[in-house]
């Protein structure tokens, strides 16, 4: 099964050096799943027109340093982009902003939340689960870094992931082809905690210190990922 990434962001220049493309954790993360994956990779975030989605086989939707609310030019076309692969049952995924606009295009609400920033490894409940989830513990810790949220999940959705700070954290929408994460389980532990570092002057210090003390938290973000892998090789 071939995953089309829809590239949204890049690693922050800072850390390229260090940790590489955005795209090679997503090819990591899959590869680690043992499904067999292979990729594309579409940078439209770069000019990069977008695809037919109904001749893919999934979709993988990355984060971004954009908000749904910025004036960008490839926001509408995205948006169309997520409903027309609505539309036509393909396997897609939304991570982070991925999620936020995979949210926004389907009808939710999406604004920066009056919560601030989400740094670190947090712990989410599994409030459901859908087929591919259903050997899911009661909770996942994985790894997030953002200061948006799905306010109001769109009425197609059902919440997967919550906590206290990231109310609607994962969604599973009713034509079983689509599902989004707030959180990152693409993210290793070392990049989680050097992107946290570099919010400093951004969001408060002691933030930023919870973040990285809460690396000490053992990830289960390739649980996540595995949850994942299975939503598309269950398509």
């Amino acid at each position: 099964m071939k995953l089309t990434i829809i590239q949204t962001g890049e690693v922050p220049a800072p850390l390229r050096g260090r940790f590489g493309p955005y795209r090679k954790m997503f090819e990591t993360m899959f590869d680690a799943t043992g499904q067999g994956f292979s990729y594309d990779i579409v940078p439209v975030s770069d000019g990069a027109p977008f695809p037919d989605p109904g001749q893919l086989d999934g979709i993988v939707i990355t984060g971004s340093a954009a908000g749904v609310y910025d004036d960008l030019p490839w926001l509408d076309p995205l948006r169309a982009f997520i409903r027309k692969a609505y539309g036509s049952n393909t396997p897609m995924l939304g991570v982070c902003f991925g999620h936020q606009i995979m949210a926004d295009a389907l009808g939710g609400d999406v604004r920066k939340s009056e919560k601030g920033w989400g740094l670190g490894r947090h712990r989410y409940g599994v409030a459901a689960r859908p087929d591919f989830m259903r050997s899911a513990p009661g909770t996942l810790a994985v790894a997030c870094s953002h200061q948006d949220q799905v306010i109001v999940p769109p009425a197609e959705a059902q919440v997967i992931l919550r906590s206290d700070f990231t109310p609607n954290a994962g969604l599973a929408y009713r034509n079983g082809a689509a599902m989004s994460v707030q959180p990152h389980p693409e993210f290793t532990d070392d990049y989680t905690i050097a992107l946290a570092e570099l919010r400093r002057g951004k969001a408060p210090d002691n933030v930023v210190e919870t973040a990285v003390s809460s690396i000490a938290t053992p990830s289960q973000s390739a649980d996540l990922a595995g949850y994942i892998g299975q939503f598309f090789k269950g398509r």
